[in-house]
């Protein structure tokens, strides 16, 4: 089968966790090398109702990375100048995943059309512009939309500018939650845990070899 012939003529792909390394792996290294506990951040977001409200508003564009780093900074019990390029290294040991990002790579040659659906840390987050530019027909980042995964608008735009219904596109990400709007738009989704896992499953839905 071929791209032309696929059910699935889409792709859209979330970049943290997906095409990188684990987020929260780096997020661990991070609180290491803060002499913070492993699971701090990731703690704070989960449990602390305010730091969850400074990372929506980052990602939604409410709030730039200076306005973040100081009061979580702060909620992590660093001192202040520790606020300073807080998150640059927060994402510091955030690698890219050479198997999937060869894999975009791939399905965009055989003619499936690919978006990255992200989001973003404002100028925080460090997206590969080569990537960005030649691997993607259409890129979506959350703070320029002013939305956020899971909202389904994120989807919609990805899959209008691609020029696609969205039961023509599968998704890709590595948070459950963030499955469940683009499967009631009629999405195919793909749960990632890793790229030995995962681009099988492409493979299968887009009908083109990605490895």
């Amino acid at each position: 089968m071929s791209a032309a012939d696929a059910p699935h003529r889409g792709l859209l792909i979330d970049f943290g966790g997906v095409l990188t390394s684990n987020v929260f792996a780096a997020f661990a290294a991070f609180a290491a090398a803060e002499g913070l506990e492993p699971e701090a951040v990731a703690e704070s977001f989960r449990r602390d109702r305010e730091a969850r409200q400074l990372l929506k508003d980052l990602e939604s564009g409410a709030i730039d990375t200076a306005a973040f780093a100081g009061p979580f900074a702060a909620k992590l019990g660093l001192a202040p100048d520790r606020a300073d390029g807080l998150v640059g290294r927060m994402f510091a040991a955030l690698r890219a995943d050479e198997a999937m990002v060869g894999a975009v790579r791939r399905a965009k040659a055989a003619g499936v059309r690919t978006a990255l659906v992200s989001n973003s840390w404002g100028d925080g987050m460090r997206y590969d512009e080569e990537l960005l530019r030649d691997g993607f027909d259409a890129v979506v980042l959350s703070h320029e939309l002013r939305i956020r995964k899971p909202d389904p608008g994120m989807f919609l735009a990805a899959t209008e500018r691609l020029g696609l219904p969205p039961e023509t596109c599968v998704f890709v990400d590595d948070l459950p939650f963030n499955l469940e709007p683009a499967a009631a738009l009629g999405m195919a989704t793909v749960l990632h845990r890793d790229a030995a896992t995962t681009l099988p499953r492409l493979e299968t839905l887009l009908g083109v070899a990605l490895r």
